[in-house]
């Protein structure tokens, strides 16, 4: 059984004067956050509060970089040449890393998000620039990828610090690959469902999945989505449920 695992979120997904999800209550539950970097979501203000606040809380902080698509929230595929998605990508973190050094807090890994995390979990192409680009801004950031995918093996086999992400709220395929959020069971919503099926997954090290039995899956973390309808809910019963299950719960980027 896993006895020590990362709890983390995607959070600074507001922009301007519109908020999403309860970033303060997410970042006193969980310990690392995912922030965005002013593609899909997040400006200047907003990235500074969230990392001014993770900072406080001591919680672990990464960049999320995504397709420049607001309208889409970084959940469309937007054609772009491999050199274009590298400059799309070093421009997020970039903004991130120097925003963090205004609010003294390091920035330690990168995780893509939305779309393009889902195009690089599957094609190897995407994945490799992704993490080139990632190695080539700073060889000190870690990798959070999505347990068994390309980028997961990429960043691997360039010698990168990986680790392996699994998702509460999210259904999975027997591929490995997380249900289209078009097609049903997609979204799990229920605290208690999402909480005994994680529980049961540290035992085994055995995913459920819509379409075939269970798959074995690595995990150094487990995501929770900020934006997602209760996630505060959800994400505070899965913390008391692993504690009271005996596991640690402890950030993968935490280096002492």
């Amino acid at each position: 059984m896993i006895r020590s695992i990362d709890l983390n979120a995607d959070l600074g997904e507001g922009y301007g004067p519109w908020s999403m999800g309860d970033d303060v209550a997410m970042l006193g539950i969980v310990t690392s956050a995912n922030i965005a970097c002013g593609g899909h979501a997040g400006d200047p203000d907003t990235m500074f509060d969230t990392l001014a606040v993770a900072g406080k809380n001591n919680v672990a902080v990464g960049a999320h970089p995504g397709y420049a698509d607001r309208a889409g929230f970084g959940r469309r595929i937007i054609p772009m040449s491999p050199d274009e998605m590298a400059r799309m990508i070093a421009a997020q973190i970039g903004a991130l890393t120097s925003i963090a050094r205004l609010a003294s807090v390091e920035v330690r890994y990168v995780k893509a998000h939305g779309a393009l995390a889902n195009l690089a979990a599957t094609n190897a192409a995407v994945a490799q620039v992704f993490v080139d680009t990632v190695r080539q801004l700073d060889e000190r950031l870690a990798i959070l990828a999505i347990s068994g995918t390309e980028i997961e093996h990429a960043g691997r086999s360039a010698g990168a610090q990986v680790f392996s992400e699994v998702f509460a709220d999210r259904g999975y395929q027997a591929s490995g690959q997380l249900v289209p959020r078009s097609e049903p069971g997609a979204l799990i919503y229920d605290p208690a469902e999402a909480a005994d099926r994680l529980l049961g997954f540290l035992e085994t090290g055995l995913m459920p999945v819509v379409d075939g039995a269970p798959i074995p899956l690595a995990a150094d973390s487990i995501c929770v989505h900020g934006d997602s309808p209760g996630a505060v809910d959800m994400t505070t019963q899965l913390r008391s449920r692993l504690l009271a299950g005996g596991v640690e719960l402890r950030s993968f980027a935490v280096t002492s």
